[in-house]
């Protein structure tokens, strides 16, 4: 007991339970990818988070499960206690409790799983040796004289498709190929269908449909027999399996998929309504285009029936002794216009020479002679009143500004006899000093007594 020795501080690693916890947790994430593991759900529990808790279990053991809301939403199915599954996640541990976990993100019911890689590996397959390019696809008739629906007789598909044709289109033939279209024979029956189909020749259409179900249930439709079959076909063909949500490899090798059987049946003909309008309007043209013709082969008849009576002998000779005696009128009129052009003509020179004799000439220059003088001498006389007018008028303006005027009206000019200068402020002039006062009859010598202002002068008043 004395001889037992301890470990020195420094070489002691202790963890506490959370680092223990954390250490173990990214220990086992790191080492382990993303896994799948098959077991039965027991211990469900759904919290009002959305998350889902549960133990996956065999005869053996048990793993706590965590599938957290994000994930679950995407579920196709809802988990219950007993249901024997096939999950997918990561390998994680619960640090709180020390748990160890599997964190999911898909699961799927084990039957269900099976079917689901079998169609992944066949779709994968077939894609990759070109079954489903778009090059390989047909183009669908506009309008099929008949369309063959290759589906079971009794059940709810034949009857939406029928009804769905008859009332967008009931003009269309309809021919049921009746078949299998669930079981274990189901899908060899539906490929001997479709060869039967295509080998007749009935139809120019084809319709593969059924209506929905579990993946079980359309399995037949995921059969590499009826993807073989669909893509040897000359006949054009639609797949309207199971509901929108369905997809089967029967839709990737159909020329063109629809997502029920009333959607391959509206895919397959047009609406009845339509095709009446453009008919219609084909009609409307057709009409009109035939009346413009029959109008333009008319209109040639009438113009041929017309050349032909002008071709006529009677007709020709009628018309030539007509322009015959067009032309004499023509020619009468001509001469005559000519003769009465040429009388004018003589006419006018007469004229002119008439009026170009001496003595005419001379009686005309003695008129203009005489109408000159008398021209003139009303312009002078003329001139001479408005000058005379002009200067009374020139006098009135002068007398009316002139100093004259105002000295008769009573005043007068006062001019000094110092400088000679008019005298207009009497401050101007001193008592004694001799001033001029011109009137408008004469002039006064006078000398000045008193001198008053103009404020002097109003006092005074």
């Amino acid at each position: 007991m004395d001889n037992l020795e301890l470990p020195l501080a420094e070489e002691r690693e202790v963890f506490t339970v959370a680092s223990l916890n954390r250490e173990a947790r990214q220990l086992i994430e790191n080492n382990f990818g993303v896994i799948w593991v098959e077991g039965e759900i027991s211990n469900l529990a759904r919290p009002s988070s959305g998350h889902l808790y549960w133990s996956l279990k065999d005869d053996s053991a048990q793993v706590r499960c965590a599938m957290f809301r994000q994930a679950n939403r995407s579920l196709a199915f809802s988990p219950e206690n007993g249901q024997q599954v096939l999950a997918r996640g990561r390998v994680s541990l619960y640090e709180a409790r020390g748990e160890f976990q599997l964190i999911l993100d898909y699961i799927e019911q084990v039957g269900e799983g099976l079917l689901r890689r079998r169609f992944e590996e066949l779709k994968r397959k077939l894609a990759a040796e070109g079954l489903f390019a778009a090059e390989r696809k047909k183009p669908l008739p506009t309008l099929p004289q008949r369309i063959g629906v290759i589906t079971s007789p009794s059940g709810a598909a034949v009857r939406d498709v029928v009804t769905v044709l008859r009332r967008r289109f009931p003009a269309v033939a309809v021919l049921i190929y009746p078949t299998a279209v669930q079981g274990e024979r189901a899908a060899a029956e539906i490929a001997r269908t479709l060869e039967l189909a295509d080998r007749r020749g009935d139809c120019d259409l084809l319709i593969l449909t059924r209506g929905g179900g579990s993946l079980e249930d359309l399995w037949s439709f995921n059969e590499e027999v009826v993807a073989r079959a669909l893509d040897a076909l000359v006949t054009p063909v639609i797949s309207g399996v199971g509901h929108e949500v369905d997809f089967t490899i029967a839709d990737f090798v159909a020329d063109v998929r629809a997502p029920t059987p009333s959607g391959a049946a509206e895919l397959a003909v047009p609406e009845q309504s339509a095709w009446l309008s453009t008919l219609g309007i084909f009609v409307r043209r057709l009409s009109r285009a035939a009346a413009q013709q029959l109008a333009s082969v008319r209109r040639l008849l009438d113009g041929l029936a017309q050349r032909l009576d002008r071709s006529h002998p009677g007709i020709q000779l009628r018309e030539s002794n007509q322009r015959l005696d067009d032309l004499e009128l023509r020619l009468r009129l001509s001469w005559q216009r000519r003769l009465g052009e040429r009388r004018s003509q003589l006419a006018q020179l007469m004229a002119v020479l008439r009026g170009a004799t001496p003595r005419r000439q001379l009686a005309g220059m003695q008129e203009r002679y005489r109408w000159s003088g008398r021209a003139l001498e009303r312009a002078i006389i003329q001139l001479v009143g408005h000058r005379q007018v002009r200067l009374e008028l020139a006098a009135r303006a002068l007398q009316t500004v002139s100093p004259l005027a105002t000295l008769e009206r009573g005043y007068s000019i006062v001019v000094s006899q110092s400088d000679g200068s008019v005298v207009t402020d009497a401050a101007t002039v001193a008592p004694g000093a001799g001033i001029d006062v011109r009137l408008a009859h004469g002039e006064l010598s006078a000398t000045v007594n008193e001198s008053r202002t103009s404020n002097d002068a109003q006092t005074k008043l």
